[in-house]
């Protein structure tokens, strides 16, 4: 690419390792939570939700990437558990906005507060306090590089 810095090969290392402890991680803090409950793309859609606030079916459609088929199966199941809930949009009465419901925010709760355990667990039982420390300030780097 013209006008771009060559990357050092510590550079392109870091980025692999990163990425691959990443998806690692991500793989194992799923496991944590009860896998009976929801599925990958329910779990998804109320993570969505709780981050990015009410959308449309459709919204949650694009925005998710699936068909809007998929998105009103997995919605209904949601609804179904009492984990988000549906509403007239009061700006236009033929759509509905879904957000997410008081079960599912305690949904949401556990399942991170069961992640976070199992991860402060295993790096208290695998790592030294040095290791840790070298983890905190791994991770205030790492936020740096993903802050915009």
């Amino acid at each position: 690419m013209p006008g771009t810095q060559e990357l050092s090969p510590s550079s392109v290392r870091a980025a692999h390792e990163v990425r691959v402890a990443i998806g690692r991680l991500r793989r194992r803090l799923r496991e944590t939570a009860d896998r009976d409950e929801l599925t990958p793309s329910q779990t998804s859609l109320l993570s969505r939700l709780d981050r990015d606030g009410p959308r449309t079916a459709s919204e949650l459609a694009a925005a998710e990437g699936v068909r809007p088929q998929s998105v009103a199966v997995s919605v209904a199941a949601l609804e179904e558990r009492g984990l988000v809930t549906r509403r007239r949009d009061p700006d236009d009465g033929r759509r509905q906005t879904i957000s997410v419901a008081p079960g599912g925010r305690a949904f949401l709760d556990s399942t991170r507060a069961a992640g976070e355990e199992w991860l402060a667990r295993a790096l208290h039982e695998r790592l030294t306090e040095d290791e840790r420390a070298t983890v905190v300030a791994a991770m205030g780097l790492l936020d740096r590089v993903a802050s915009r």
